[in-house]
């Protein structure tokens, strides 16, 4: 008995290190982050921070050449941004970074998009070109289309922010949306800095942009993916016939339809990232819970979309739907079906019509 209560107050210590020593690591990226802001600028110790990898395996620059952009960089504020332009999320913080280029590219700060892609066609310059000129995007972007910069950053998500002093060090880092009013902080503290090592009279900083912030529906409908690989252990696809790839598939109407499940009807190839419809019409169905819709596709298509069995109303249009109830897919990425003020569960309807017509993924807000 004594040698039990011995062992397991050994083991009782060594997870109590074992935790605190965890607590520590995870931490100190954070305090050294949060406990500058406002500080003084001279007495940061940078041992705890790593320096910023460089930018490799670049397939395309868009809006500099390699030349410019080393150029740039050198002494500036970087603001890394991970991105992909069909992903809904990245869309939604590219206000506010477009917005920080305007007021601060002239006082330190760079910004430089990381396009690392999700799919094959956003793989195509082109196509990411278009993008950036959507959404206004005027600071440089280099396509990495092997995702070698990505790993580089040891990073896992979309969209990420990285923000790196004049010396280079990471000095923030942010997952996903949102923490715009810390990032904004971040950026001046760091102008600031840089403005004091390197003896430049700056303004005061100004107030933060203004712009409001998406709200999520708290229980969404997750991502839901076509592609046979990306759905794996995602049971997602409510079907009989189920995912078969590489193969073509006739999918035959549901008895059924369950929440956060997909059901296409036609003919349709099974990919890895999508599914390809090779019959002249095709639909799909599904039930979900959100305030707003948007699908990533591919190739061109008409597609009749009705909510609750009836065509969809102008109270319920995304910004994307090109007139009445119909959406007219002719580039490759990401379109808005549907958008409301409140969430609710509703049934879905998409009617396709365009052989070769391909979507990827159904995302929810």
């Amino acid at each position: 008995m004594k040698s039990e209560i011995k062992t397991a107050i050994i083991l009782a210590v060594a997870i109590g290190v074992g935790i605190a020593a965890i607590s520590v690591a995870f931490s100190t990226l954070d305090q050294a982050s949060v406990t500058n802001i406002g500080g003084d600028s001279t007495q940061i110790d940078k041992s705890g921070f790593k320096k910023a990898p460089d930018l490799v395996g670049i397939a395309h620059y868009l809006n500099t050449t390699p030349e410019e952009l080393a150029q740039e960089m050198e002494g500036k504020v970087v603001l890394y941004d991970i991105w992909t332009y069909s992903c809904i999320n990245c869309i939604r913080t590219l206000p506010y970074i477009t917005a920080w280029d305007d007021k601060y590219a002239d006082q330190g700060l760079l910004i430089i998009g990381v396009h690392s892609p999700e799919f094959e066609f956003e793989k195509v310059p082109e196509n990411v070109q278009m993008s950036i000129e959507k959404y206004g995007i005027n600071y440089p972007v280099v396509m990495d289309n092997d995702m070698e910069t990505w790993q580089a950053f040891e990073n896992r998500y979309w969209p990420r922010k990285y923000i790196a002093d004049h010396e280079g060090y990471i000095r923030y880092d942010h997952i996903g949306e949102g923490g715009y009013q810390e990032t904004e902080k971040i950026i001046q503290q760091l102008i600031k800095e840089r403005s004091d090592a390197l003896g430049i009279q700056m303004a005061s900083a100004s107030s933060l942009v203004d712009i409001e912030e998406f709200e999520h529906t708290l229980f969404r409908t997750p991502e839901l993916y076509f592609g046979y690989y990306f759905a794996q252990n995602r049971n997602q696809l409510g079907s009989e016939e189920g995912f078969q790839p590489e193969k073509i598939v006739t999918y035959q109407e549901p008895d059924k339809i369950e929440l956060h499940k997909f059901y296409p009807t036609g003919t349709w190839k099974n990919h890895e990232d999508s599914m390809e419809l090779l019959s002249e019409t095709g639909e799909i169905k599904l039930l979900y819970n959100a305030k707003e819709v948007n699908i990533v596709t591919a190739n061109n298509a008409e597609l009749e979309i009705y909510l609750d069995d009836e065509p969809l109303t102008s109270q319920y249009a995304g910004h994307d739907i090109t007139s009445g109830n119909t959406l007219s897919v002719s580039e490759p990425g990401l379109y808005n079906i549907v958008t409301s003020e409140d969430s609710a569960s509703h049934m879905m309807e998409i009617k396709v019509k365009g052989e070769g017509f391909q979507i990827f993924t159904f995302t929810f807000g």
